[in-house]
């Protein structure tokens, strides 16, 4: 089984874009890179999406094979296809770690995502996500505790993991 992506920081934004990622997400994103070898930039992907998504989501270099492996499945010509085809495709940047640990996200993408002077990473078990802590706050905060409210007060979470998926 594959790492995964655990914990959330805040992380300074300098003036040309470069940010540092977590090291614990450093590590993960070596362990996912085939090509990886000790003293090399472990290399990824950022899908930045349409003007619908309000961050960037990181996938490991499996993680994204994985997906593309998906999306090769579906009949060509799809309309499914094309869009997943669009997403993961077009609108993503390949791109690796820097020797100090850190990434240079382009304007383009800092500008899509109205990023300046901080980041905020969080996990997301296979891919992270990198968004500017406002937004973080008022959209995903909010929606999760609007949804929490809508359970018991003595809600398990944990029963999620027993409930059956269909597959």
């Amino acid at each position: 089984m594959a790492k995964r992506f655990r914990g959330e920081s805040h992380h300074k934004v300098d003036a040309k874009g470069r940010v540092s990622i977590p090291a614990l997400f450093r590590r993960v994103l070596e362990a996912a890179d085939p090509n990886w070898h000790m003293g090399q930039c472990p290399e990824l992907v950022i899908v930045y999406g349409d003007h619908h998504r309000k961050f960037l989501e990181c996938y490991t270099i499996e993680a994204i094979e994985e997906v593309d492996s998906k999306i090769d499945a579906l009949p060509r010509g799809g309309m499914e296809r094309k869009m997943l085809q669009r997403l993961f495709h077009g609108q993503s940047f390949p791109t690796s770690v820097d020797e100090t640990g850190r990434l240079v996200l382009p304007m383009k993408l800092r500008q899509k995502i109205e990023l300046e002077d901080e980041a905020f990473f969080i996990a997301a078990g296979d891919t992270f996500q990198i968004w500017k802590p406002e937004t973080y706050q008022s959209e995903e905060v909010t929606k999760t505790q609007e949804w929490q409210n809508t359970l018991p007060d003595d809600f398990d979470p944990l029963t999620f993991l027993d409930m059956e998926t269909s597959a």
